[in-house]
Order: C-alpha cells, then sequence, then structure tokens
C-alpha cells in the first residue's frame, strides 16, 4: 500500500457498496455476520474493519474486489493460503524449537500489525 494511492477510504467505499447493490448497513451486516452497529462505526470512521470482515465483504459484494475493500481500508490484502501452503507452514513450525516458535510468533504478529496499521 505504501507505493499505492488510495482514492477513497473505506467509509466511502461503503456507500458506493450501498449504492451499488441498494443495501443498507442492516443487510450488509447480515450478509457478513456482524452487528449494525458495527458497520455503523466503519461507516463513521470510529473503528477499523478486521481482515476476515474485509474477505467476508468481498465474497458478499462480488463487485467489489478483495484489492479495492483492503486498499480502502489502507491494509495490503493478505496472501493467498492454500490447504497445501497451510500444511507446508505446519510441517516447518514442527521443526523450530519452542523458543524459536515463540519468536516467529512475536515476529508474525508484529508483520500483522503492520499489515492493519499501514505502517
Amino acid at each position: 500500500m505504501a507505493d499505492q494511492e488510495r482514492t477513497e477510504d473505506f467509509a466511502q467505499l461503503l456507500a458506493r457498496l450501498r449504492d451499488t447493490y441498494g443495501v443498507t448497513d442492516s443487510e450488509i451486516s447480515r450478509r457478513i455476520g456482524v452487528s449494525t452497529g458495527t458497520v455503523n462505526h466503519w461507516t463513521h470512521r470510529r473503528r477499523a474493519p478486521k481482515r476476515d470482515n474485509l474477505q467476508a465483504l468481498a465474497a458478499a459484494f462480488p463487485r467489489f474486489t478483495e484489492e479495492e475493500i483492503f486498499a480502502a481500508a489502507g491494509r495490503e490484502t493478505p496472501g493467498p493460503m492454500s490447504a497445501d501452503s497451510e500444511a507446508r507452514m505446519l510441517e516447518l513450525w514442527r521443526d523450530l524449537t519452542a523458543e524459536q516458535q515463540r519468536a516467529k510468533e512475536i515476529e508474525m504478529r508484529a508483520l500483522g500489525e503492520a499489515n492493519r496499521t499501514g505502517r
């Protein structure tokens, strides 16, 4: 996201989504499994959505891509995780010592936080 220009923020994307699909915040919340209050917080820029919610929006409203939704939220789209990829990661994880696993977990949390905050 550092090199990309964001032309609309997440609240603006939600407004465009409501117009495109003719839905209300209640309908958006129902389709993605969050409360209407949560969608309202996003609409009024009080809270940022979680990764799962962004992905759920893309699945429920396919005219909007994950890339577009994540960009509006100021975040980069997570890489894909196939079952094979997940199995390989778990195999690698099992070869690490307990101390190495703790260190990698800290590193992964820091990377995830950087993705969420755009830093």
